[in-house]
C-alpha cells in the first residue's frame, strides 16, 4: 500500500470544480421596522432551530432575529435504540478552512445587506452571536468588516487561530462580549484567561465575565447577554 500511495501521490492531479449551495436560515421580524438585529449561529452538530430558540430567549423586545444552518451537514447516532439517524451541521474544517471562512462571511454579509434592504434590520444595530465553534468564525468576521456590526457576542469559544498572523483583522468600535465557562472541557480558564487582552488589542470596549457552567449557554448568560444587548442598543 505504501508504493500504490507514493505512485498515488506522484501521478494524481487534483482539480476543484464549482457548485452552487444552498444555506438555510431562519428569520422573526419585529413589529417595529426598522429592528435592531441579532444574527445567531449555532454549534458544531446543531441546526438553525438552536440558534433559533436561544435567540428567542435572549434577544431584548423590538429585536429582529436571523439564525443561519452551518453549510456542513453530517450524520448523527439515533436518540434510541432502532430510530432514525439524526443530522448535524458543522461549519468548518481543517481541510481547506479559508473556503468555509469565506462561505461564512458571504453568507453573513447578503443576510445583513438583504434584511436591511427589506426594511426589516436597523444597519446601525446589527449584533451577531457565536457558540462554540461559530466564536472565532464570528471573531473573523467582526474584524475583517469592522464596520458591519454594532456588537459580536462570543459564548465558549476560542479566538481565530491566526489573531496575531493575519494582516486582514482591524480595529473595530463594535462592542465584544465574552462569555466562558468556569468548567468548560474545551475551553478551560487557563486557555481563556488573556482573551480580554488579546480582543483589546483591537477593540476598545471589551467585556469578559465566567460562569459556573460547563460548555453550555447558561441561564445566567442568556440573562446578562439581554442585558448588554438593552445597553448597546441605545448607545
Amino acid at each position: 500500500m505504501g508504493e500504490i500511495n507514493k505512485s498515488i501521490a506522484a501521478t494524481a492531479k487534483e482539480r476543484t470544480l464549482t457548485a452552487e449551495l444552498k444555506l438555510y436560515y431562519d428569520v422573526i421580524a419585529a413589529d417595529a421596522r426598522p429592528a435592531p438585529l441579532l444574527i445567531a449561529l449555532h454549534g458544531y452538530g446543531a441546526s438553525k432551530w438552536h440558534g433559533t430558540r436561544e435567540a428567542r430567549a435572549i434577544a431584548p423586545a423590538g429585536f429582529a432575529i436571523a439564525s443561519l444552518q452551518g453549510p456542513h451537514q453530517h450524520l448523527k447516532e439515533p436518540k434510541e435504540k432502532d430510530g432514525p439517524l439524526r443530522f448535524g451541521f458543522g461549519w468548518l474544517t481543517n481541510f481547506h478552512p479559508e473556503e468555509s471562512v469565506a462561505i461564512h462571511h458571504t453568507a453573513l454579509l447578503e443576510i445583513i445587506d438583504s434584511l436591511i434592504d427589506e426594511g426589516m434590520a436597523d444597519g446601525d444595530r446589527i449584533f451577531l452571536l457565536g457558540f462554540s465553534q461559530t466564536c472565532a468564525l464570528n471573531y473573523r468576521f467582526a474584524f475583517t468588516y469592522p464596520h458591519r456590526l454594532r456588537g459580536v457576542i462570543g459564548i465558549c469559544g476560542g479566538l481565530p487561530g491566526d489573531w496575531e498572523a493575519s494582516k486582514l483583522y482591524q480595529p473595530t468600535n463594535a462592542a465584544v462580549f465574552h462569555l466562558a465557562g468556569e468548567h468548560d472541557e474545551y475551553y478551560p480558564p487557563s486557555r481563556v484567561e488573556d482573551y480580554e487582552a488579546q480582543l483589546r488589542e483591537r477593540a476598545s470596549d471589551v467585556t469578559l465575565r465566567s460562569y459556573d457552567t460547563g460548555h453550555e449557554i447558561s441561564k445566567p448568560m442568556r440573562g446578562d447577554i439581554s442585558e448588554w444587548l438593552t445597553l448597546k442598543t441605545e448607545i
